[in-house]
């Protein structure tokens, strides 16, 4: 990771939740993922129609990637990319049969608490225009900065501290 190294996880590493909600199942398990697993989320998530090195992203092998479980099955990943106070979130991702169901969501939490109580004064993201809403949830607001790639269209989001 660029600047500071400093950990987004708690000391043992991973999150291990028993009864999270009602919505919720037990053993759900949040944890690192290998980027072998990161990539076939992204790419059955994201582009099912690319090739698999249209999800790997500059900076991948320094970043913190994080894998929501229910029981041993990974549902969902989050790739973080800091530098100094700063922290991105990109390629998050969760199998289309687990959509809409919370997981993504408490993942998303997790790692929102998490950078927050770790000093980061801006985490950001650039988020598909039709997901802004999902976003906004999580206190990210949009920027006038947009652009397009893969014929989707984007919009930078940041929460920033109040410092």
């Amino acid at each position: 990771m660029k600047g500071d190294k400093k950990p987004i996880l708690c000391p043992v590493g991973y999150f291990c939740l028993m009864q999270v909600s009602k919505k919720l199942p037990n053993n759900v398990c949040i944890q690192p993922v290998s980027l072998d697993l990161v990539w076939s989320i992204r790419r059955q998530v994201m582009w099912p129609d690319r090739d698999v090195d249209f999800v790997r992203v500059k900076g991948d092998s320094d970043a913190v990637h994080l894998g929501l479980y229910l029981k041993e099955k990974l549902v969902t990943v989050i790739s973080i990319f800091t530098d100094g106070k700063e922290a991105q979130f990109r390629k998050f991702a969760t199998l289309e049969a687990y959509q809409g169901k919370g997981y993504g969501t408490l993942l998303l939490h997790l790692v929102m608490c998490e950078l927050r109580e770790n000093g980061y004064s801006r985490i950001w993201c650039n988020a598909r225009k039709a997901k802004t809403g999902f976003y906004e949830r999580f206190g990210l607001v949009c920027t006038p900065e947009t652009f397009a790639k893969g014929g989707l269209e984007y919009v930078v989001m940041e929460w920033r501290s109040e410092n």
